[in-house]
């Protein structure tokens, strides 16, 4: 973890975190893997990028993804995203499906999600790294314990904001967490995972970004542009 900058907003967050016996061996952990030859996504430089991109007081929504994803190119340090250039994974089509179905915005042909970013919106994997090709490896590392921090200080906020919860690994990182739940203060969307495997049981028409402008106009911290 030595390798990233934290981000100056996060920095109160992350520092007690990152100081523990777990984030040390995460941190020592991956240098390993990739002194092993194993490749690791995203790139060093990027794996803190949601949180670079969305400082902490700026923080509106918040959509929780479960790790990065592991093909050539593809992550880039927020989850469900994609750079510019890069075919749109099925779970991201699917979200973009949605997003035309619930607010009319027709898909752009890009998977970038950098500008949803720099308005507020915390696209943030619980897990911030993978091995190539070898989906959820890197889960049970020690990434838990930094990305909760990152989720309880939105919770623990005074400023109301959106959780979008999408599939049972979100909604199970968020209910453990102790200053999210029951707080009235923030909205909670839940629905099932956008994955191609899921997305019919109840994704499609679940309107979450009609949903989060509504509550984020309605306590005065205004819409995203999706």
């Amino acid at each position: 973890m030595n390798e990233e900058a934290i981000p100056p907003s996060w920095a109160p967050v992350l520092e007690p975190a990152l100081a523990t016996d777990a984030a040390r061996r995460l941190g020592g952990w991956l240098r390993e893997e990739e002194a092993a030859g194993k490749t690791v996504y995203p790139p060093r430089g990027q794996r803190l990028r949601a949180l670079e991109l969305t400082p902490l007081d700026r923080v509106k929504v918040v959509i929780l993804g479960q790790d990065p994803y592991h093909g050539p190119g593809q992550a880039h340090g927020l989850a469900f995203s994609v750079p510019d250039g890069v075919k749109v994974p099925p779970s991201l089509r699917n979200i973009f499906k949605e997003l035309e179905a619930d607010c009319g915005v027709a898909p752009k042909g890009s998977g970038d999600l950098t500008g949803w970013a720099e308005q507020g919106v915390l696209l943030l994997n619980n897990a911030l790294t993978v091995e190539a090709a070898n989906a959820g490896l890197h889960q049970k590392r020690g990434w838990d314990a930094i990305t909760d921090a990152c989720v309880a200080a939105v919770a623990r906020s005074e400023k109301p904001s959106v959780f979008i919860l999408w599939g049972s690994h979100a909604q199970g990182k968020a209910h453990r967490i102790p200053e999210l739940s029951g707080d009235t203060r923030h909205c909670v969307i839940e629905s099932p995972h956008p994955s191609p495997l899921s997305a019919h049981r109840g994704f499609f028409g679940s309107k979450p970004f009609s949903r989060a402008n509504a509550f984020l106009k309605e306590h005065g911290r205004g819409p995203i542009e999706w």
